[in-house]
């Protein structure tokens, strides 16, 4: 089965077919780099993850490229909030952000471009609309004319003809009724960041920096644009617009878009007490794998509800997995292999990636795990040497996909638990359980668990 995926250009699920045989190209929005993301932003960010790993288990070489916008309407209004440098607000939040993305094990991406680092390329394509026609200077801002491009709108199904359309604005987002002129370079204001230009000096747009560094760094046309719902309009229809019309050529061939997280069923809002950074969440005790696992476990082009209930069953998910993992670990085994387990991985790792290949279902490929895990348990007393290394290296695989397995610690870690273990074990041979137990409690507060078996006290990671 091929990979086919819903393309919000065509609104149909297409075949995947890659430019460059055996490559990707990948573009994600990135953040807004004014404060601290809240759990919202990384659903977007754990799919784009979910996304990239899966090509990447396909065999594709992936170019993932996600934007830093440090210079816009916000960063800029937070910068005067706060009385203090432009450069000074977005390198905390970078850090901040960067952080939030390691802690939720998101893989890294090849580029972070910063939107101030990379103006030349921004007025180079203004230049080209500037040349083409498609772009006016006005009240010292340049603007593109979205009724010079008979295409406008084809991404977001908005209709030029039966909507209002409006003059041109300087703000970097508007509504999808009012259809407007977009800025791409803002004529310089008392108290912001400005650069020179043959225009005259000021700053980008949001729009345009996108466009400038996507093609920067993926070419004219690249493979796969991501990013939430709410871009759809005017940002990612904006980014078509300025970018075809600079370079005469379809600008990207598929568009993913994730849904919204509400939280109890509600839109998150500050007034309604349900906005939680991730930051809040893990404050709260919360293992930030429970965290990525909720995130991803819906698929993409559905509402997301985030609940605590929902964030404790995923707690629940991940021990299955864990336990699951230490259990065959640790079963002892005869040297071979058998034909049903084999059999049984084969067939489990088929139907996981016929439902990655059906437009991300990654539901169904959960539920193939772990119906594979229910499988394995049922003749755990049979399994033998190699089974073993092949349940465990298919484990490995799936988890490629889904980046939620905790590793066991350190080689000092276990060295240390070890020691701890030597320590328990001649405790409770000299019948000092007091000792002993005060030991097992210690690990226990730190998140290890002891498990006696007749080959000796094993221990995991919860």
């Amino acid at each position: 089965m091929s990979l086919r995926f819903y393309n919000t250009l065509t609104k149909t699920v297409e075949d995947f077919k890659e430019i460059n045989p055996g490559q990707v190209g990948l573009y994600m929005c990135g953040p807004t780099v004014y404060d601290v993301a809240h759990i919202g932003n990384f659903r977007s960010n754990l799919f784009q993850d979910l996304v990239k790993r899966y090509l990447m288990y396909r065999g594709f070489k992936v170019t993932h490229v996600m934007n830093l916008t440090d210079i816009d309407d916000k960063t800029i209004k937070k910068s005067q909030d706060l009385h203090i440098s432009l450069e000074e607000v977005t390198a905390k939040y970078i850090k901040a952000f960067m952080e939030d993305v390691a802690t939720l094990n998101v893989s890294k991406a090849d580029v972070y471009p910063r939107a101030t680092r990379h103006i030349p390329e921004m007025i180079a394509i203004i230049g080209r609309l500037m040349e083409k026609g498609f772009a006016y200077v006005k009240d010292n801002s340049v603007y593109f004319g979205i009724d010079r491009f008979k295409d406008y709108g084809k991404l977001a199904n908005v209709a030029k003809d039966r909507l209002m359309i409006g003059a041109s604005v300087d703000a970097d987002e508007y509504d999808k009724e009012n259809v407007q002129d977009f800025v791409l370079w803002k004529g310089k204001k008392e108290g912001e960041p400005s650069w020179p230009t043959p225009y005259g000096d000021g700053r980008p747009g949001w729009h345009i920096e996108c466009s400038a560094m996507s093609m920067k760094y993926l070419g004219e046309t690249f493979d796969i644009h991501m990013g939430g719902v709410d871009l759809i309009f005017p940002h990612h229809e904006n980014e078509i617009a300025q970018s075809e019309c600079a370079t005469g050529k379809k600008f990207v061939n598929y568009w993913l878009h994730c849904q919204h997280l509400v939280v109890d069923n509600q839109k998150m809002s500050k007034s309604l007490g349900n906005f939680y950074t991730l930051r809040e969440v893990l404050d709260r005790g919360y293992d930030p794998m429970a965290i990525r696992y909720l995130l991803i476990s819906t698929h993409y082009r559905k509402l997301l509800n985030f609940t605590f209930a929902g964030l404790d069953n995923a707690a629940q998910s991940l021990k299955r997995i864990q336990d699951f993992i230490f259990s065959v670990k640790n079963q002892a085994g005869e040297a071979g292999e058998t034909a049903g387990i084999t059999a049984l991985i084969d067939k489990s790792e088929h139907d996981f990636k016929e439902n990655m290949d059906n437009d991300f279902n990654i539901s169904g490929a959960l539920g193939v795990f772990f119906d594979f895990i229910h499988q394995v348990n049922l003749r755990l007393s049979d399994i033998k040497a190699k089974d073993r290394e092949n349940i465990l290296a298919f484990v490995g695989r799936i988890d490629s996909v889904i980046g939620v397995i905790k590793e066991q610690g350190t080689d000092a870690l276990d060295r240390e638990i070890m020691e701890k273990i030597d320590l328990r074990n001649q405790a409770r041979k000299e019948k000092n359980f007091k000792a002993a137990d005060a030991i097992r409690d210690e690990l226990k507060a730190r998140g290890i668990t002891l498990v006696d078996t007749p080959d000796g006290t094993r221990w995991k990671q919860e």
